[in-house]
């Protein structure tokens, strides 16, 4: 990969946004490359939290605007994948699939947010399930500023963080807010100083590897659809997922490691 660096340590791993002479700001072979990682580790059963992550001072600062033309991004060479007869929509699609992976992976995803989460840096940030900020951090969705709206899930997920007003209000203002305002408007889960954001972002990573994982993916999908669909359906989602626990040896191993006082050895089966 030109543009990302993956670092596996047991069952964690850091996805590392790799441009920093650039402050990690997205081109379609960045996107293009996110996406092909998500085909690999997506179904990875060995990984049980990933953190993404930017090398050097910034998280990302967005777009890179290089990538536009005279009459804006380029999509000619997209052609339609099935999903989409519209080139242009089909484009918007296929990148969105670099970050969708990130929120419908069987694992943990922490996005460790420092210096700038601008534009599709911070739509990467929402994708994830989890984001921890360290203090001074800037972020806000500045497409308006280029004629554009967000397209990468942006208008999706921060509704659901922060409430569709203030979503709007964020969106349709291109706002700048800092990483105080993000955690009190409940876009972050950890508010840290710069210099423990890489330890706080890893001991969250290996509380969360630590746990069972069939657990954590049942959990991770039931939490998923709150809120998408009628209460009911989300019930019948979290007793599937209820159903697999009960059935596995990570159960077992779990009550085994309780009564006996010991660290659980979760397996995953």
């Amino acid at each position: 990969m030109n543009t990302l660096r993956l670092e596996r340590d047991g069952t964690v791993a850091r996805l590392v946004l790799n441009r920093p002479d650039r402050l990690n700001s997205f081109t379609p072979e960045m996107w293009r490359e996110m996406a092909e990682l998500g085909q690999e580790l997506r179904d990875d059963t060995a990984l049980r939290a990933l953190i993404v992550i930017g090398e050097g001072r910034a998280f990302s600062s967005g777009i890179d605007t290089s990538v536009f033309g005279g009459d804006g991004l380029d999509t000619s060479a997209v052609r339609a994948d099935g999903r989409h007869d519209d080139p242009a929509v089909a484009a918007v699609l296929q990148t969105q699939d670099a970050y969708t992976w990130l929120e419908e992976a069987p694992f943990a995803t922490i996005a460790a947010v420092r210096g700038y989460a601008l534009g599709a840096g911070l739509q990467l940030a929402l994708a994830c399930d989890m984001r921890v900020m360290a203090r001074g951090t800037q972020v806000g969705l500045l497409e308006f500023k280029y004629g554009i709206i967000p397209d990468l899930g942006g208008t999706q997920r921060l509704p659901r963080l922060v409430g569709a007003g203030k979503a709007k209000e964020l969106i349709f203002t291109s706002s700048r807010i800092d990483a105080d305002e993000a955690a009190h408007i409940g876009m972050v889960e950890q508010l840290v100083d710069d210099a423990d954001l890489d330890a706080a972002a890893d001991e969250l990573a290996r509380t969360i590897a630590a746990q069972p994982p069939l657990a954590v993916r049942a959990a991770k999908r039931a939490v998923n659809v709150a809120g998408t669909v009628p209460v009911r359906d989300g019930l019948v989602v979290e007793a599937e997922g209820q159903a697999t626990c009960l059935r596995s040896d990570d159960m077992k191993e779990a009550i085994a490691a309780f009564v006996e006082q010991r660290a659980p050895d979760y397996q995953g089966r």
